[in-house]
């Protein structure tokens, strides 16, 4: 065995460059860098950094370089990967006696950065922040949003709010607080300009004399970002009926996706019929990463600052505020209607003519279809092209009536950490006469039953120690309910 020091440079620049790594034998032995270990835990909040599992397969985050021992004479595939906008390098190769380097390149081919464009994730947990700017880099991410929770953890130690934790060379970590109640709801509270405590409240050995609503309230006191997490929510078990008044009242700035593991989606679904209720919602990619499991930007953000704007984290927290977003894990999506991009709001329909569309999809993972859907419908569609890995659609539609507009790209391969290909653009909304559309009906319905069993509940279940308390709960889920009404 030999020591050998493996080198990765990004070949536009020739510097090194942070990977996720796995170097195997062909008969199935797994090489390990120094200060790694084969056989780490993949529980949730345990040892978490510098390893991944996928599937049954081992992988190491390494900065650019390490020191490995390796057999000389012997075949071995060596495996580097960067994010979706490098191209995955996958190479066989075999020691000569006595040879102690091995050097490769990662080229990227295509650079988002350069139109604007920056990938972020808005939820990794249970991870040190120098781990975190380690792997986010290694997975081509610009922000990682690290959590604190109300879990005993280091991470509300490091908390930056408005300000990066750490940086290095276009990769920031910023950390904030995930804040929960185990039947009202959950929010991230992002670029936050101090904690907001408590970080939980509720459950078996807590009273329920707090307010997700004043969760979001606090933070958007200095124009902090909220976001609703891909945790289970809308459901009978986890209905997270004030969250979702929050979402009502314009408290929620976002709502996260952190999978796509079935093509009828249900958190997709959920997201949709609140846009059919009206509400202005851009959507959040988050891989939710908190154990060595996950990968982060798992799914991403992708936001699109403005023009000549620098690249900082609240420049990227403004962009997926407005709503200049899509998310992804794997396909890069563009979207232009009229000349404007995800976020735009058109005061009205234009008349006499179709609007002009222009989607395009490209991939480093085959894909199967570019839609455009209106109102939830999908109203033009173009397969995936050649090796299934590029799709434009240009079109024209005639809207009839107010709503929300989006592309979607999607395929039936799925990725080694099982999700189905998948990417999806926040909306553009069509109003008439400036008024936004009225809320469909049985999506209106559906969210009225969880805001009424979330008043039962409070009834029958919640524990305070001031009824003023519940007043206050109560009276935010019935504005809710006449949001909804009106």
């Amino acid at each position: 065995m030999l020591t050998v020091h493996l080198r990765i440079v990004d070949s536009a620049t020739g510097k090194p460059t942070p990977v996720r790594a796995r170097i195997g034998g062909l008969s199935g032995e797994l090489y390990v860098p120094f200060g790694r270990i084969a056989d780490f835990t993949t529980e949730r909040g345990e040892d978490v950094g510098g390893h991944l599992l996928q599937g049954s397969r081992r992988f190491f985050y390494i900065d650019g370089g390490c020191e490995v021992q390796l057999p000389a004479g012997v075949p071995m595939l060596v495996e580097l990967s960067k994010g979706p906008e490098y191209s995955p390098l996958r190479r066989e190769v075999t020691l000569g006696a006595g040879q102690i380097s091995l050097r490769f390149s990662m080229d990227r081919w295509t650079d988002f950065r350069t139109s604007g464009w920056y990938s972020g994730d808005t939820r990794v947990q249970h991870l040190a922040p120098h781990a975190a700017l380690l792997e986010s880099a290694a997975e081509g991410l610009a922000v990682a949003n690290l959590l604190a929770g109300a879990r005993p953890s280091s991470e509300i130690l490091a908390f930056s709010g408005t300000q990066p934790s750490l940086t290095n060379a276009g990769h920031l970590v910023a950390v904030n607080t995930l804040n929960k109640h185990p039947t009202l709801g959950t929010v991230a509270l992002l670029d936050s300009h101090r904690p907001v405590y408590p970080l939980e409240f509720g459950g078996n050995q807590g009273t329920d004399d707090w307010s997700v609503i004043d969760w979001c309230d606090q933070c958007h006191r200095k124009r902090g970002f909220v976001v609703w997490p891909d945790l289970p929510r809308l459901t009978r078990d986890a209905p997270q009926g004030e969250a979702l008044a929050a979402a009502l009242l314009g408290r929620i700035d976002a709502f996260e996706i952190s999978a796509h593991r079935e093509e009828e989606s249900p958190p997709l679904n959920d997201w949709y019929q609140l846009l059919d209720c009206g509400l202005r919602l851009p959507l959040a990619g988050g891989s939710g990463k908190d154990s060595n499991a996950v990968a982060v930007g798992a799914m991403r953000t992708y936001a699109l600052l403005a023009r000549d704007q620098e690249f900082s984290y609240s420049a990227w927290i403004d962009a997926v505020r407005a709503g200049r977003s899509f998310i992804t894990n794997a396909p890069l999506l563009t979207l232009d209607v009229e000349g404007e991009g995800p976020g735009h709001v058109f005061s009205s329909i234009p008349e006499g003519r179709p609007i002009r569309i222009r989607a395009e999809a490209r991939s480093g993972h085959p894909f199967d279809l570019l839609e455009v859907i209106y109102n939830g419908q999908v109203v033009a569609d173009r397969e995936a092209s050649g090796d299934r890995q590029a799709a434009v659609l240009e079109t024209g539609f005639r809207p009839t009536e107010p709503g929300w507009l989006v592309a979607r790209c999607r395929g039936s391969q799925r990725l080694p950490d099982g999700q189905l290909v998948f990417a999806h653009t926040s909306p553009l909304w069509f109003h008439t006469d400036g008024k936004a559309p009225s809320p469909r009906q049985d999506a209106a319905a559906r969210f009225d039953e969880f805001l009424r069993e979330t008043i039962s509940w409070s009834d029958r279940l919640g524990r305070y120690q001031s009824p003023k308390s519940r007043e206050h709960l109560v009276g935010l889920l019935t504005e809710a309910r006449e949001k909804l009404r009106s």
